[in-house]
């Protein structure tokens, strides 16, 4: 092997090809020792910050996805509370993401306006009470129970906590033809769940069966609502006693088609 002779400060060094080495005093070579094993640590904690701070939002992310369906249905329940709280102007984006718990781009994900969120909400609740008043007519094949359990869908649609009612039935939001075109959707398709056994039983002609029909389910709504604003005076129980035998004495007046 070729060895070099360098003399630095009197003193020979051999150093091998390939090996270079520095002269310094002891007390330099221990400072310069605890210097690189200060940058060791300060290196290494680096590393490990710069490691956690990568896996952590990945984590959390993680934590907050949720399968798209049950996205939608926590944005639809959150909307529903800010509407029917504040109303759909009053309510915002902003508030409905905080409700949800999201961010604004995670709802205009799912919602591009305030005004498709409101129909969404709007759809999913209008199909909930046609879809409850049309189970309680085909129930039965008895008409006064068919009374009674059409007239407890409702107050049973009224008395739920969510307050959905509020959008269907006092909507600030009632002269915008979307919102207008849903509604009464909603009431034709609740009053022919009616007229049909109306008209099946009477032989009354449609819209003589649809007439009796909206007065029907106009009736039902507007004394459920009208229980609830009571504060409990009369017990759920009661009011749709009263009311269903108010409706069946007068709709067991039509004679029945034999």
């Amino acid at each position: 092997m070729l060895v070099c002779h360098w003399f630095a400060t009197g003193i020979a060094l051999d150093i091998s090809i390939g090996i270079t080495m520095t002269l310094m005093t002891p007390s330099a070579s221990a400072s310069h020792e605890k210097r690189s094993e200060n940058l060791k640590v300060v290196d290494s904690k680096s590393n490990d910050s710069k490691s956690d701070d990568s896996i952590e939002p990945r984590d959390k992310a993680d934590k907050g996805r949720l399968p798209r369906d049950e996205r939608r249905a926590q944005l639809l329940t959150a909307a529903l509370e800010a509407f029917t709280l504040s109303g759909y102007h009053a309510a915002s984006m902003d508030e409905i993401a905080v409700r949800a718990g999201v961010s604004k781009p995670v709802l205009y994900q799912h919602f591009p306006s305030k005004l498709d969120l409101y129909l969404a909400v709007l759809d999913t609740h209008i199909d909930s009470l046609v879809f409850a008043i049309q189970k309680a007519i085909a129930s039965t094949s008895d008409n006064s129970n068919r009374v009674r359990r059409t007239i407890q869908a409702y107050f049973d649609f009224i008395d739920d906590k969510g307050g959905a009612f509020r959008l269907l039935f006092e909507s600030d939001m009632s002269i915008e033809p979307q919102v207008r075109e849903r509604l009464n959707r909603m009431t034709y398709d609740c009053a022919a769940a009616v007229s049909a056994v109306i008209s099946i039983d009477t032989g009354l002609s449609k819209e003589a069966s649809m007439l009796l029909a909206i007065g029907i389910i106009g009736n039902a709504q507007i004394t459920a609502r009208h229980w609830l604003d009571r504060d409990g005076s009369l017990s759920k129980e009661e009011a749709v006693a009263f009311v269903s035998n108010l409706i069946w004495r007068g709709i067991s007046g039509f004679p029945r088609q034999s």
